[in-house]
């Protein structure tokens, strides 16, 4: 009887063991396969910003994101196809009107860094001489000289902030001089760099790459080079979305770990402002 027992009890042991066992398989499984899609600019990744981010994300909450990197304006199309949880952008009159067409319920501003005007080391136009805080006066300079210049063409906040300059400098940019190149920032810097050329990129983007360039920053910090980011919460009525690993995403990048490692990065390449 006493060895029945003793094969009793182990059976009832080892049903109790793989139970343990499969439950925190389960449990491991469910959150190792929670997963997120975010849509947002060329420049958070190419900065180097989401690959710091992201995985110490994942280490708190178990959320996998997948990145979508695009100009903002291609990003805002994505979300509207449903094809996004979440975005991570930077054209403020653009967020403004996703909000009002009822494709996000608010548009809630989370960093900004600024954009800075880059160019050949010689600097054929004198920009760092004529104009080093002024980038109306820069780019007045660049089409007067006709100096290459690399556009990104691509509909992005930085293109938008780029065709807004030259408007308020009072310039329709065109000729050979000019290039539109309908890439994302990474490759347009590589093109700039290449061709001894001018452009406007995010300063982080820059300093990220800036190992791998042979261009020097000409015009930066003046008024017309604020560079917002702002994070869209989407609105679920409109398309089937990922609403609770959308809220943990933007509840983690407000909160304070997320604030304080947004500042820590670089030296700092983004500045935190969440409201």
């Amino acid at each position: 009887m006493s060895i029945l027992k003793s094969k009793g009890r182990f059976k009832d042991l080892l049903v109790i063991s793989l139970c343990v066992v499969m439950v925190f398989t389960i449990t491991a499984c469910s959150k190792k396969e929670r997963s997120m899609v975010l849509a947002t600019t060329t420049s958070t990744q190419d900065s180097g910003l989401l690959d710091y981010l992201l995985p110490l994300f994942k280490e708190d909450t178990g959320i996998t994101v997948k990145v979508l990197a695009k100009g903002t304006g291609e990003a805002l199309e994505v979300a509207k196809r449903g094809d996004a949880d979440t975005l991570l952008v930077h054209a403020t009159s653009q967020e403004l009107q996703f909000v009002k067409d009822g494709f996000a319920t608010e548009r809630l501003e989370v960093m900004y860094n600024d954009f800075v005007l880059v160019g050949p080391k010689d600097d054929p136009a004198k920009l760092k001489e004529k104009a080093p805080s002024d980038a109306l006066a820069a780019l007045k300079l660049i089409s007067s000289s006709k100096a290459n210049f690399i556009s990104r063409g691509d509909k992005s906040g930085t293109n938008r902030k780029e065709l807004a300059i030259w408007k308020s400098a009072g310039i329709t940019p065109t000729g050979k001089w000019y290039i539109s190149a309908g890439k994302g920032m990474g490759a347009v810097l590589t093109m700039a760099s290449e061709k001894k050329a001018y452009t406007l990129t995010d300063r982080a983007t820059y300093l990220n790459m800036k190992s791998t360039l042979d261009l020097d920053i000409v015009t930066e910090k003046g008024k017309d080079l604020l560079n917002q980011y702002a994070l869209l919460r989407m609105d679920d009525s409109k398309n089937k979305i990922k609403v609770k690993e959308e809220n943990e995403f933007i509840d983690w990048m407000f909160s304070d770990k997320g604030q304080k490692l947004i500042g820590e990065y670089g030296m700092p390449l983004f500045v935190p402002n969440a409201n």
